[in-house]
């Protein structure tokens, strides 16, 4: 029996829904070009969305729906209206550049868009192994026709296809993974799976084998090493408007995909889990960073830094089971929590500048293409620094503290095999700032290799983007209030 409760749990899911249906209604009605109609409802759509997501997540509460089968709580919701606002910006910046493209014609972008954020919110919010599993796929679904947008383009639709090819294999790996944990639990419900695994009622060796497929599954999604190989191609392939869409608000969906799998599912799995994570921490962070040094190509070398930055937020989780017992989790997750929002925040401005230096027959996406950016527009050429200072790790910046508080927590946990992880992924990082700067370098010493058109955006996009990199620069000087806001989720979230 599905009463008021139940219903509650998911409206913001509604509404969504609804508006997108009828926004994809109206854009058939819709002559113009711009799609000044469609693009204006879409934005208000995410930004009410935002809104019912921070009202709820104020309430603090803790409700589960249909039977188990959905939870509203402060973690989700929080994430929620990240994911809704990141893609409110990541739309702002894009309009323009798929203009220039001929990519609004039928104003998919714009509905697409939509669809995946609710696949982000059915995977933030689901509590049961198939409703999560279902987010999920509407979220990638959505993906390979944003990348595969630009159907004459022979890049965009090669990167389409791998993108389709190895997320299915990946689907069916998380998909297999499930289907043994259920054979060993007997249950898809997370809270009846955690109780089976706890009272010994489980199998333990078809379970462990279910956890593997499960990790592998998941570690696509993050796109941590060795499940790496389709984020270079299908960053430098697809749109840069589907780059963003892919490489923003997504990642906060997958790492709520994380924590309800492992921490509220499979937490007495914990000193398994843990080590795969490590394993694929290190991998990712030496792999990573090393392979973005080769880069000529700045979204490929972007997509080898994103796997790097995927290393880190593994690191936090790894540390979340540790010897300081609760307290040690809350701050080693929320560290994670708070590390991917500073990534999508620095990740939107840094492609947002990618995206308004392009313009119409030419793509920004060469480092030479950024020479002498700091002459053309000084304003670009800063913002464009924060970001990468801020993916450095180099203070004042978000970054800087992110990074500070995943060594904190490996640091804190008491154990000698985290200070080393945490001694390597130092290590890691001085490597990581030699690309970064090598971007900055040629934005400020190099000179243009030829004449250059000057650099055309509108009030909106430039207001946009000069928020965006101050808030990237004002949360590391004064991060108190966001780590708080990802602790209490946290805190939360394992209370329920």
């Amino acid at each position: 029996m599905m009463d008021s409760t139940s219903w509650m749990t998911i409206y913001p899911e509604i509404v969504l829904l609804v508006m997108t249906c009828v926004i994809a209604l109206i854009d058939l009605t819709v002559t113009s070009p711009k799609r000044t109609l469609t693009y204006g409802l879409t934005l208000l759509t995410l930004a009410f969305v935002a809104f019912l997501n921070v009202a709820a997540a104020g309430m603090g509460q803790t409700v589960y729906g249909f039977g188990g089968l959905f939870v509203s709580d402060t973690m989700g919701h929080w994430l929620k209206a990240f994911a809704a606002v990141a893609t409110l910006v990541t739309l702002v910046y894009a309009r323009p550049y798929a203009k220039d493209r001929q990519m609004l014609g039928g104003g998919e972008l714009f509905s697409l868009s939509l669809f995946a954020l609710l696949g982000m919110s059915v995977m933030v919010s689901g509590h049961h192994f198939l409703v999560l599993y279902l987010g999920l796929e509407l979220l990638t679904l959505s993906s390979y026709a944003l990348v595969a947008m630009r159907r004459d383009d022979v890049r965009a639709s090669e990167a389409a296809m791998k993108y389709f090819v190895l997320g299915a294999m990946a689907s069916g790996f998380l998909l297999y993974g499930m289907s043994m944990i259920y054979g060993a639990t007997g249950s898809l419900e997370l809270s009846a799976v955690f109780q089976s695994i706890m009272q010994g009622k489980s199998h333990p060796q078809v379970l462990i084998f279910g956890l593997v497929f499960v990790v592998s599954g998941l570690a696509f999604k993050l796109g941590v090493v060795p499940f790496h190989m389709w984020i270079p191609d299908v960053y430098h392939g697809a749109p840069t408007s589907a780059t963003l869409l892919i490489g923003g608000a997504p990642k906060l969906a997958a790492f709520a995909l994380v924590m309800r799998l492992l921490v509220e599912g499979l937490l007495p799995l914990a000193m398994d889990w843990q080590q795969m994570l490590a394993l694929l921490a290190i991998a990712s962070l030496l792999i990573g960073n090393l392979a973005a040094i080769a880069q000529t190509n700045l979204k490929r070398m972007l997509a080898f830094s994103t796997i790097a930055q995927m290393g880190f937020v593994l690191l936090g989780l790894v540390a979340g089971v540790g010897l300081g017992g609760a307290a040690q989790a809350v701050g080693a997750y929320g560290a994670s929590m708070f590390y991917v929002v500073a990534y999508v925040l620095t990740t939107l401005a840094s492609f947002g500048v990618i995206m308004l230096l392009a313009r119409e027959g030419f793509e920004s996406e060469e480092i030479a293409d950024l020479a002498g950016l700091n002459q053309r527009s000084p304003l670009y050429a800063g913002i464009m620094a924060i970001c990468l200072f801020s993916l450095a790790g180099i203070p004042p910046m978000v970054g800087f503290y992110a990074k500070l508080t995943i060594l904190q927590a490996l640091i804190g946990s008491g154990n000698g095999f985290y200070l080393a992880l945490a001694i390597f992924a130092v290590m890691m990082s001085l490597i990581g700032a030699f690309y970064y700067l090598r971007v900055v370098k040629v934005m400020y010493f190099d000179d243009a290799q030829a004449p250059v058109q000057p650099i055309v955006a509108g009030a909106q996009e430039r207001v946009v983007l000069s928020i965006n990199g101050f808030l990237v620069l004002i949360l590391g000087i004064v991060p108190g209030g966001l780590m708080t806001l990802c602790g209490d989720a946290i805190a939360r979230m394992l209370m329920g």
